[in-house]
């Protein structure tokens, strides 16, 4: 039986390794923390199937240099990581082209719709398929004219077949009341699916793997050693081989990457988010304030205030300043929200300049696949991602092109 190790035990890994369960592989997963201990713990539950537009785009070029001069704002990098960044904002910078996005919007749609088909029979495979909810998402504007900056995205789903209504303040009241009276227009998207817990549903997906007899080990890796056939994975305990190896390991994925002698420019979003206790807000659907970039979801724990973008790597300290800020505005645009008894975090967002991930092979050995680099996207994307590593590892054709996905592109 071939034996196949992945390496992360977040929502994307897990779901790999289940969907390679179930061609017959036999799997063990690696992890630096566990199951569910970083981005896959934190994110807004949602499975954001009408987001295909890239975050790399012309609108981005415009917003940035306001929201760069509010080190609170949605898009920050800490003074003591710009330098080290600055090659990866150059490859941002070249995919907000107009012909880029296009090409961008295209994969992304592929992979979305992939993601989708794929959904409902993977959670139900797994007993999951009671944790999925369908309450939508009410995008809001301050003013006709932030609606109107946003109607060429809009017009780009309406040609991939995504179902909207734009709305006014008197519409959206019925949607979801309580928002303040400065957001006058609104959009809803009915096809917005989320899961009642994001962590919780990812340790769910553990305890399947486990039950249906794979093995799930917490050790810190130190790399990899492709050599006799084999694959030889490096870690703080014992060396481990297998047959093929899944790289799946979100933002640290870069440094296993790096110990085969490749470089893909991945770089890590710093995510932040409070989450309310139960009750805090008659939330009736996820919220987002596109103009300040953060949303509002309502999960099984809590009520989670969270979002934004902060590039700034693995190592500098977490700024909870930032958590506070969104909880703030949260508070004045829904002012029935109750911010007491919330909960703080930060993790790690995989995310590569063009906001597609990277999945295929690496250049090293066939033998090793690559899965990384979902950005905003993971739990969105984990069924589809899943399919199409399982085709690899069992030498099936994946059902889409997976040219725009090449871990080797840039």
């Amino acid at each position: 039986m071939t034996e196949v190790i992945v390496i992360g035990a977040g929502v994307i890994g897990l779901s790999v390794a289940l969907m390679a369960q179930s061609r017959g592989l036999s799997v063990t997963v690696v992890d630096r923390e566990g199951p569910a201990a970083g981005a896959s713990a934190g994110n807004a539950g949602a499975f954001a199937f009408t987001d295909i537009l890239p975050l790399a785009s012309p609108g981005i070029l415009r917003k940035a240099p306001k929201w760069l001069l509010d080190p609170l704002g949605p898009l920050s990098i800490p003074p003591a990581y710009a330098v080290q960044i600055a090659p990866w904002l150059y490859r941002f910078w070249r995919a907000c082209s107009p012909r880029a996005v296009a090409a961008s919007t295209t994969a992304q749609t592929t992979l979305m719709d992939l993601s989708r088909a794929e959904l409902e029979p993977f959670l139900s495979a797994t007993g999951t398929l009671g944790m999925l909810r369908n309450d939508g998402n009410l995008q809001v504007y301050e003013g006709e004219a932030e609606l109107k900056a946003s109607l060429p995205g809009w017009a780009a789903r309406e040609a991939h077949g995504i179902e909207f209504r734009h709305m006014t303040a008197a519409e959206m009241a019925v949607v979801q009341p309580g928002l303040a009276p400065r957001f006058t227009h609104g959009t809803f998207t009915p096809g917005w699916f989320s899961i009642a817990d994001p962590k919780d549903y990812v340790l769910a997906l553990a305890d399947r793997f486990r039950e249906q007899g794979g093995t799930i080990l917490q050790a810190e890796i130190a790399g990899l050693d492709p050599k006799d056939g084999n694959m030889h994975l490096r870690t703080s305990g014992e060396a481990l081989v297998a047959d093929k190896i899944v790289v799946a390991a979100g933002a640290f994925s870069r440094g296993l990457v790096a110990s085969l002698g490749e470089r893909i420019p991945l770089e890590t979003e710093r995510g932040y988010n409070t989450t309310l206790p139960i009750g805090a807000l008659d939330l009736r659907c996820q919220i987002t304030f596109g103009g300040h970039g953060f949303v509002v979801s309502r999960l099984s724990s809590g009520i989670r205030v969270g979002g934004a973008v902060e590039l700034g790597g693995l190592n500098l300290p977490p700024n909870y300043k930032r958590s506070e800020a969104m909880l703030q505005k949260a508070k004045a645009f829904l002012p029935g929200l109750k911010t007491v008894g919330g909960v703080q975090w930060m993790g790690f967002r995989p995310s590569l300049p063009d906001s597609l991930p990277a999945i295929g092979h690496s250049r090293v050995s066939s033998q090793i696949v690559y899965a990384f680099g979902h950005g905003h996207l993971g739990l969105t994307q984990s069924a589809g991602t899943a399919r199409l590593v399982a085709d690899l590892l069992t030498d099936r054709k994946p059902p889409i092109d997976l040219t725009p996905f090449n871990p080797h592109r840039f």
